[in-house]
Order: structure tokens, then sequence, then C-alpha cells
């Protein structure tokens, strides 16, 4: 327990001085964030504000892991932190791009599927071999597990990691909510991790409770700094591998509650507008921007969506209860 606070504190600090020291730079370069048209109006005077803040706590959270390299004796963590540094580049390569060319609009939806698809397939492939009873998924609450052919799995496995990273981004619409919401999610999967006496693991969410926390200093409203697609991309990356490492996937649908809202709330939009030629169900979506159109601060929407992931994330445990 001592090795897990010392980290979520070591977490914060370096984080947070990484920050201070990356900001100014992020300024001086001008990678600012370009504003979508279709947003609400009131975000155009976000414009300009230094993007690929999450760079603070993704490096944070390297540091934090060197450093206890030298008393790990399960490397599966470098898998989980491989998969979220990819996803994260997709994401930096998205920011790169919007940079340049100002514009809100980087990578296409295919091409960041496709390289999505492929670490996916990647990680996977490692876990399984490293350990090929990860077929048997754990049911939540049933306290049983359900074995799934490897093949299924490893498809299953992409298409959950690839939903799951997305809907991660999405949530990424105003001024401290990934980063909120994805805060409770970290210490669920730092307690999970223990509780399973899986130490080592248990490190990397523990070190990224600590960077949020930092991170959330610079981006709670008025942000000085957005996580950009750098931050957003490597956070769903880490909680749905985190999920599959622990051998767990589906309590994602319980800690990832607010994700799979939002990410529904876009479907059911988009759906229903082609289905009756122009009819919203939201005023607008992700669902965090129809709050906001009802006259929602920033700092409410951000402050109930993280009451709720945090509850749900209560609810997860009690689902998980039986592993322990």
């Amino acid at each position: 327990m001592t090795r897990i606070l010392v980290t979520v504190l070591a977490g914060g600090i370096l984080s947070g001085l990484i920050g201070v020291l990356l900001l100014p730079v992020l300024r001086a370069l001008k990678a600012g964030q370009s504003i979508r048209e279709v947003g609400p109006t009131w975000h155009n005077n976000k414009a300009g504000t230094p993007m690929m803040g999450g760079l603070f706590f993704i490096l944070g959270t390297i540091l934090c892991l060197i450093g206890n390299i030298p008393i790990m004796v399960d490397h599966t963590v470098f898998y989980v932190l491989a998969l979220g540094l990819c996803f994260g580049l997709v994401g930096f390569l998205d920011d790169f791009c919007k940079a340049k060319y100002k514009r809100n609009l980087g990578l296409t939806s295919i091409q960041k599927a496709l390289l999505q698809m492929a670490v996916s397939a990647i990680f996977v492939y490692l876990l399984y071999k490293q350990d090929p009873t990860r077929c048997n998924i754990y049911i939540p609450f049933a306290n049983t597990h359900f074995y799934v052919h490897p093949l299924l799995y490893v498809f299953f496995s992409m298409f959950v990691m690839i939903g799951c990273d997305n809907a991660v981004n999405i949530t990424d619409g105003v001024d401290g909510l990934c980063g909120s919401v994805t805060l409770p999610v970290m210490i669920f999967f730092t307690a999970a991790a223990f509780m399973l006496k899986k130490l080592d693991l248990a490190i990397l969410p523990a070190a990224l409770t600590g960077g949020l926390i930092a991170y959330l200093f610079f981006n709670w409203h008025p942000a000085k700094v957005f996580m950009g697609d750098t931050g957003s991309l490597f956070l769903g990356g880490i909680v749905c591998a985190l999920s599959f490492a622990l051998n767990m996937p589906l309590i994602l649908i319980l800690v990832g509650f607010v994700y799979l809202v939002e990410t529904l709330s876009v479907i059911l939009q988009v759906g229903y507008f082609k289905v009756t030629h122009g009819k919203r169900i939201f005023k607008m979506a992700p669902i965090h921007h129809h709050f906001e159109m009802c006259g929602w601060k920033e700092v409410k929407i951000v402050l109930i969506f993280t009451a709720v992931s945090a509850v749900m994330c209560v609810l997860a445990w009690f689902g998980i209860s039986g592993l322990f």
C-alpha cells in the first residue's frame, strides 16, 4: 500500500512539474486548438488554447514506471503502457495535423481505425501468448467465467478497445471533463489490481491517478491547456488495456458508463437525424453539449458526470468482489 501511495504522490508531482515546464513551450509553438464550427458558439473563445496537455500525465506516468523497474517482477504493465502510448501516438499525429494546418480535423476516421486495429491486435496477441486462459472472460456479479474461442476473443478485444478508446476521446469536450471522469476509473483499477495481488500492474493507474489530479490544475475551467487527442486516446488505451490485463473487460460497461453514454448519444443523434430527415433527440451531441445548451455551466457538468462515474465504479467494485 505504501508503494501505491508513494506512486500516486510521485505521479502528481512529476506531472505537475512537467506541466509547468511544457506549458510555455506549447504556447511558444502555438500548438493551439481549433474549435469545430458545429460546437457551441461560446467555445470559440477557447480557440488557440494549447493542445497536447496529455503529455503532462503521460510523461509523468512513464517516469514513475521507470522508477519502479528495479523492484518489478511482472512486466505485463509495460504491455498496457505500450498500448496506451501507441494509441496516444495516433492522437499525437492527429493533434500535430490540427496544429500545423490550423484545422479541427486531423487524421481521417479510417486512418485512426486502421492504426488502432493493428495496435489492438498485437496487444491481444501478446496477452494471449503470455496466458491462454485469458479467453475465459470474467462475468461481473455472476462470479464466473465464460470461455471464448481465441479467434473470436481477438475480434471481440479489438472491437472493445477501439470502441472504448474513441468513447474516451468523445468525452473530452468541456474543460476538465475527460480527466475528471477518468480519475475514479484509475482509482478503481488501482484498487482492483492491488486486491488481486498484481502490485506491479497497480503502479500504472496509481501513477495516472496522481498525474490526472495534477493535470486538472491546468485543465480546470477556464482551461489553460487541453489534453488533445494525444491525452484522450492514451487514456482510452490505458482504460481498456487494464480491463483486459486484469481479465475483466466486461467491467468496462460499468466503469466506462459515462464514456458509453457519451458515445450512444452521438450514435442516437446521428441515426435519428438521418431517419427523420433533420430532427434531433438532443439539442447537441455528445450529451455534455446538450446540457450546455440547456444552460448548465461547464463546472456543473464536470462535477455531475464525475459523480456518476464514481458511483458506477463503486457498483463495479461490488461486481468483481467475488474475485477477492
